[in-house]
């Protein structure tokens, strides 16, 4: 295989011309992809487009329109203001509260604010019944106000919580006049805080919501994205100069993960990829980190050749014969791994491996190309200035010493690497998948305090909902329809975690009169339409129950909804006219984050199979695949064991650091293992083979470790909990991916690496 490639490579140095062309012709069309694809993609898309368009309903006769009134809603808003005081059923805090809610609504870009005093009317007559009682009422009448506001179906439990220090404020915004994102929390909490200064009531407000809570997570996103990437690669531009002792050297290494990068971007933006996190965030990390460590892989050969006199044209030449069939080897292995994500169950991770496949060969294309290009022009003078003066080849007789010390007890050290693995796997196979709103949030943002508060005071922010559907055997006003919300109504009431259900039953109980089902069922036409069809649609054969959830994360709620959706199913299977279904964001995440972190992570075990039975026919060789198993592995485990220990759980964040540690580490391994065989062919003896292994890779690996780290590292004081936890597995894995390609594989390979070192050890 050697001779093939060397080969089918030799043309990259000694046709200049025709792998600058290549690189120049790659960078031509990335850079239309970043400026310009639909110059491209329009050309293979048709100019007409056909719609269809379908009429619903118009041969339906028993489909009845529905009337045209706006149902009331307490969910759907664009912000919440989270208030909190104790005296907010007193006269001056209910003149506070007032203000307040007046000054919100007095901006510009505010639409209408909901709050206590603004409930739909539920009595029978039609009559006003504001909450809060007239400016001179008594403390009596407070305190009944905050009685009567508690038992109401719409502010109890929804608006107020129940020791009546907690109320919320759901504002609509007329998007049209907002100028600044700033104006959507910022703004809303100063117009609060204006007011409440007027009045001697102590009152505290936090915004929250659904645009709150994206317009945080965008901006952290791209504040620490930016401010941590150049951090991070300033970090890495630092430890490099500081190893590599030369300014030429560490510039040409820099090339090959720039335009790895560059290209990846560019090219992915030819197909109809959008809006998917792993390919903005993960797919520029994985790839530039691919590129550097096989850059350094080069780069240090090249350098070690031509501080031994050869020319630069040559030594580019010898470098890509010694170490490209090493690259090229981990750029298959990892694209064959990312490209298992095709078979996931959801489009997003299928776009993400495909993309991953696209990242992986651009970066060896850029690898084997711009590096020795640059080697063997005229900067290939000064690329091995300052190699006498590295301190990890300094230092490697050292270090080396290591080697010698595991190979001596080769027996002993192969044990524990392979005990150690399979016990730190089994650790990890007690990881659960998980994933919480304010892992996006730092933890001191406004509306990440104010999520807090909202679960601790109302159940949660977020609200979930079961629709219950009935076939035409049943009578919209049967009260058979009313006992099975009923019955919805008490399965979610029984779950603790469940916050605050509400349906058409609260709201036909809270009316007067002690009748029974049928009776209540009789009264559904004497609420209001608005707050009816809140929660029914008798045209649609429809009714909703909403309830709350709390930011706990899926795997709290895990069991929880099971329980539940076991329960709808034994109900409908009981009423057969009847079907009973869950939906909504937390809903969503059970059933569809769940299996997209258990695609992730399936895809991590399915990349290392598949690296195992690559490496096997590549190498021609079982025992060596077998062997590259527990190094591969063994990095991945360590992580998941610290998570064990720590007490986090398995997230997106986690299984995608691990996706990309796993490439860096397999890397590695394949460095080692590719110089190792090289040796053997030559007729070296293991003991000699393995260490003059290491002697030729371990710069590299020592180097692109300490590199790596170093740029990890200054992640791990982020804010946001998904960059922090991304940071510290890409440090532990990444150093231990080092350990045990310097004490755990030499050992196996002395132990396991062919059939005489086995019998004679």
């Amino acid at each position: 295989m050697p001779r093939y490639f060397n080969r089918a490579t030799g043309w990259i140095v000694d046709k200049p011309w025709l792998s600058g062309g290549l690189v120049v012709l790659l960078t031509l069309i990335a850079t239309i992809g970043h400026f310009s694809p639909g110059s491209v993609t329009g050309l293979f898309q048709d100019q007409l487009v056909e719609t269809d368009v379908q009429t619903i309903g118009s041969d339906d006769e028993d489909v009845e329109m529905p009337p045209d009134v706006e149902a009331f809603s307490l969910t759907g808003f664009d912000a919440i203001v989270v208030v909190e005081s104790d005296g907010i059923f007193t006269k001056d805090g209910a003149n506070c509260l007032r203000a307040v809610v007046e000054s919100i609504e007095s901006l510009e870009y505010v639409d209408s604010v909901v709050w206590m005093d603004r409930v739909p009317i539920l009595n029978i007559f039609g009559l006003p019944e504001p909450v809060f009682p007239g400016a001179r009422a008594s403390d009596q009448r407070f305190a009944a106000a905050r009685q009567k506001a508690l038992d109401h179906p719409f502010i109890g439990g929804q608006m107020l919580s129940s020791d009546g220090r907690t109320t919320l404020l759901l504002v609509r915004f007329d998007f049209i006049f907002i100028t600044d994102d700033a104006q959507c929390i910022d703004g809303l909490k100063a117009a609060a805080l204006e007011a409440a200064a007027q009045y001697d009531t102590p009152m505290e407000f936090s915004i929250s919501g659904r645009v709150p809570v994206y317009l945080t997570a965008m901006e952290t996103h791209e504040a620490n994205q930016l401010y941590y990437q150049l951090v991070g690669y300033g970090m890495i531009l630092i430890m490099s100069i500081i190893l590599f002792r030369g300014l030429v050297a560490v510039g040409v290494v820099a090339l090959a993960p720039i335009l790895g990068v560059f290209w990846t971007v560019g090219f992915i933006q030819f197909f109809d990829i959008r809006d998917n996190p792993f390919v903005d965030v993960i797919l520029p990390v994985l790839v530039s980190m691919v590129g550097l460590t096989d850059g350094v892989h080069l780069m240090v050969q090249i350098r070690r050749l031509r501080a031994g006199g050869m020319l630069p044209r040559d030594a580019s030449r010898t470098g890509i014969y010694q170490v490209g069939l090493a690259c090229g080897l981990t750029s298959l292995t990892t694209a064959i791994g990312f490209g298992s994500l095709s078979m996931a169950g959801h489009e997003m991770i299928q776009d993400f491996g495909f993309c991953c496949v696209i990242g992986v060969i651009l970066a060896f294309i850029a690898v084997v190309t711009s590096i020795p290009l640059a080697c063997a022009s005229p900067l290939g003078r000064w690329v091995h200035r300052g190699h006498e003066k590295s301190l990890i080849d300094k230092n490697l007789t050292k270090i080396s010493k290591v080697i010698d010390f595991v190979l001596k007890r080769q027996r002993l050290m192969a044990v524990i690497a392979i005990i150690a693995t399979v016990t730190l796997i089994g650790l990890c196979l007690t990881l659960r998948p998980d994933e919480r709103q304010s892992n996006a949030l730092p933890e001191g943002s406004e509306a990440a305090v104010a999520l807090r508060k909202m679960d601790e005071a109302l159940g949660g922010l977020e609200s979930s909902v079961v629709e219950i559907k009935w076939d035409k055997s049943i009578a919209s006003d049967s009260p058979e329809v009313l006992e099975i919300i009923g019955q919805v109504d008490e399965a979610l009431h029984s779950e603790e975690l469940i916050g605050h259900p509400i349906s058409v039953r609260n709201l036909l109980y809270a009316l007067p009169g002690d009748g029974d089902v049928s009776e209540r069922m009789s009264m559904i036409e004497l609420l209001p339409p608005p707050v009816k069809r809140s929660f029914y649609q008798p045209e649609l054969r429809s009714a909703t129950v909403t309830f709350r959830v709390r930011d706990l994360g899926i795997a709290a709620y895990s069991e929880t909804f099971e329980r539940l959706d076991a329960e709808f199913k034994r109900i409908a299977e009981e009423n057969p006219a009847f079907s009973i279904e869950m939906y909504g964001s937390a809903v969503w995440r059970w059933e569809n984050l769940y299996q997209i972190v258990m695609d992730l992570a399936t895809s991590v075990g399915t990349a290392s199979v598949i690296i195992f039975f690559v490496l096997g026919i590549v190498y021609r060789s079982i025992r060596i695949g077998l062997i590259s198993i527990v190094p591969n592995m063994f990095p991945l485990a360590v992580s998941g064991t610290y998570l064990v220990i720590v007490g986090q759980s398995l997230e997106i964040v986690t299984v995608c650091a691990f996706t990309v540690c796993l490439g860096i580490a397999v890397d590695d391994t394949i460095h080692f293992l590719t110089r190792y065989k090289e040796l053997k062919e030559e007729g070296k003896e293991e003991h000699t083979a393995i260490r003059e292994a290491f002697t030729g890779v371990g710069t590299a690996l020592i180097m692109t470790t300490i590199v790596l780290v170093a740029g990890f590292s200054t992640v791990i004081s982020s804010d946001s909990h998904d960059h922090r936890t991304f940071a510290i597995l890409g440090v532990i894995t990444i150093s231990s991916a080092l350990f045990a390609d310097l004490i755990f594989l030499p050992a196996l390979l002395a132990r396991f690496g062919s059939k005489k070192s086995s019998s004679s050890a």
